[in-house]
């Protein structure tokens, strides 16, 4: 079927749209209709429907004969060690877990923290969760205690189940002291934890709290899964926001089972038979959705990677799974291609493994410049879709949908709006922006099935932090701009559009034309305060391996190639060369905090960071920016003109 034909169906009668691709999951009790919108701005998705989350995962496969089948391929480049997880013997893992959870208290509605690393047990624990209706909220295993306490006391456990350490490139991380610590700060306490205790640290266990994972389970047998209503909650997911209190963003389960299942085959066009690779995190929104649940949902094999895309051991660590593991699809954030990039720049790795068996790649968590996706297209020599989604949102919102008659890719873009979102850009004003003209990307109201329908906890933040600039909207926080055939480009945060002089500038079309740069591998603008302009851009430049040209040089270069591919009114002058971005463990730069320390401001280091030894040389690289003049160095790191 063509895109534009089922984007414009699905137009015509959204709950009837919705209500056909219902048919493709397995319920308890189908649901009567689609959409309750009785409670303005909390709509509710099949609201009287039954359903099962761990049933549509993997007893159907079971029942149907698929026992045998692959679920789960666990491959840990830092550990070297292998696993395959067939559907069958998966289920028998999450039933027995299910059981264990149950004995102890736990029933639907109650509320479980995963705090795990990669590892299958992390999935074991989720799906055991789903199964029994209790409700999950995976936090990113290493968290500090402090943001682990937040969470407790927002989502209040019963019960956290977590692993001993984590296993990183630079040594063993003890998760266990980062939980007690947690567990003293917050007010709320967890009735008991279970820990899995991994052969690189065993931890000691708190009498009458804790529970070792085996012995936990010893006497469990099965439990049926138990159904719940179609708008009752799957999991808490908390924002990786870098301030302030973290927002629960709730995840409807009738929603999220019909949402995920469409995608499948209709947005990455896989097939029962392939192996779906989402090198991401459980701990964050594209771990849940595309390694854990869309997957099994649709009968895949899903590979769960432990490892970094360089360094565990090489740069070469994606091409040796792909090539192994006979990957079909791979879904990842442009920052993994940027750092395998940057140190193989010319692809001699890819050249080493046999990667035919990949067909596509998808991108998406950060944009995607497009020297990036041109040298992964030439290099992998497959089709390279960007798209956009959220944390709040849980599927694509925005792509080029493969298994579609999707017109072609538009490098520079992410795609066109998918069923479900009626997107606009908006001006400041709240009027509709012309063609090609930057402004604040919203969606029309309601918000389609799957999407978070309030924050846990907090309708009033949920309606302020989303709801109220833009009446009837729902206001994703991003800005970019909408071409003449309805390809979106999202171009940064709406807090990163900066103001020079009276022009609204984006920071992130001067970061892709600084990205088109053959010496650079990745960089970041913000926008500093200025007295005479309000905002001027200052760009932070990371070379590729083996530059060694002066950094002036290229430094000048990158300066007339904003003026040139954007304009004098861009008033880019200020660069800065450093040896890395300060980045979220998901990827996501940090510009928010190197804007605070550009600017003289107080700031806490974010939670989600993954070297916050970064920010000291970035603060050392902004001492030096004004004192540096280049007409009496011999090899500046800084120039302004």
């Amino acid at each position: 079927m063509k895109y534009k034909d089922l984007y414009n169906e699905w137009r015509s009668d959204p709950e009837q749209f919705w209500m056909h691709a219902a048919k493709n999951i397995n319920w308890v009790k189908f649901p009567t209709f689609a959409l309750d919108d009785t409670k303005k701005p909390f709509y509710r998705w099949f609201p009287d429907g039954e359903v099962n989350t761990c049933y549509n995962a993997i007893d159907r496969h079971v029942i149907d004969g698929k026992g045998e089948k692959i679920a789960i391929i666990y491959d840990s480049a830092i550990r070297g060690i292998k696993e395959k997880i067939s559907y069958k013997q998966l289920l028998k893992k999450v039933t027995k877990f299910a059981h264990a959870l149950s004995t102890a208290g736990i029933s639907k509605g109650d509320r479980v923290i995963i705090y795990m690393p990669m590892i299958p047990e992390a999935i074991v624990s989720m799906l055991a969760c789903a199964r029994i209706g209790a409700i999950h909220s995976v936090v990113f295993g290493g968290f500090a205690s402090n943001e682990l306490a937040v969470r407790i006391d927002d989502a209040k456990p019963k019960a956290i189940i977590a692993g001993s350490c984590g296993v990183e490139p630079t040594g063993i991380i003890p998760y266990k002291p980062l939980l007690d610590k947690a567990i003293d700060q917050a007010e709320h306490s967890p009735k008991f934890c279970v820990i899995f205790q991994r052969d690189e640290l065993q931890a000691p266990l708190v009498v009458g709290r804790d529970y070792d994972w085996d012995d936990f389970q010893k006497a469990s047998t099965e439990i049926p899964c138990v159904p719940v209503l179609g708008s009752d909650p799957l999991y808490i997911l908390y924002t990786s926001g870098t301030t302030g209190q973290p927002k629960g963003v709730v995840r409807p389960t009738a929603g999220h089972l019909v949402s995920l299942m469409w995608t499948m085959k209709n947005f990455f066009g896989a097939d029962p038979d392939d192996v779906f690779w989402a090198a991401s995190d459980v701990g964050w929104v594209v771990g849940h959705s595309y390694i854990v649940y869309a997957p099994l949902f649709a009968g895949n094999t899903t590979l769960l990677f432990e490892g970094k895309p360089i360094g565990t051991p090489d740069p070469g660590t994606f091409w040796r799974i792909i090539e192994e593991h006979y990957v079909k699809i791979l879904f990842t954030a442009p920052t993994a291609f940027r750092a395998i990039k940057r140190s193989d720049p010319n692809g001699e790795f890819i050249s080493k493994y046999d990667t035919s068996s990949l067909k596509t790649l998808f991108l998406a968590g950060e944009r995607a410049d497009t020297d990036t996706i041109k040298w992964a297209s030439n290099k992998l020599g497959v089709p390279v879709i960007d798209h956009w989604w959220q944390t709040e949102t849980g599927f694509p919102m925005v792509g080029c949908p493969q298994g579609l008659n999707s017109p072609p890719v538009k490098i520079g873009t992410a795609g066109l709006a998918m069923p479900g979102y009626d997107i606009k850009v908006l001006n400041e004003d709240g009027t509709v922006a012309a063609s090609n003209v930057l402004g604040s990307i919203v969606v029309k109201l309601p918000l389609p099935p799957g999407t978070l329908p309030t924050l846990w906890g907090s309708d009033d933040r949920f309606k302020k932090s989303y709801l109220l600039k833009f009446p009837g909207y729902y206001d994703t926080g991003d800005s970019g701009l909408i071409d003449e055939d309805g390809f979106v480009s999202i171009m940064a945060r709406t807090d990163d559009v900066i103001n020079t002089a009276g022009h609204r500038l984006s920071t992130g079309a001067m970061e892709e034309v600084l990205s088109g740069h053959p010496d650079i591998a990745e960089c970041a603008v913000i926008g500093v305060n200025d007295d005479l302009k309000g905002q001027l851009p200052l760009g932070f430049i990371c070379l590729n391996a083996g530059v060694n040209r002066k950094p002036l040089e290229i430094i000048n270069e990158s300066v007339l190639l904003v003026r040139e591919k954007i304009g004098p009114v861009a008033s880019f002058k200020k660069a800065v060369i450093i040896e890395r971005l300060p980045k979220t463990r998901s990827g996501k730069v940090l510009r928010g905090t190197m804007l605070k320390i550009a600017n003289g401001e107080k700031f806490k280091v974010p939670a989600t960071i993954d070297d916050p030894s970064i920010l000291d040389e970035i603060e050392k690289a902004l001492l030096e920016i004004d004192s540096v003049s280049y007409t009496h160095l011999t090899l500046p790191t800084i120039f302004s003109v």
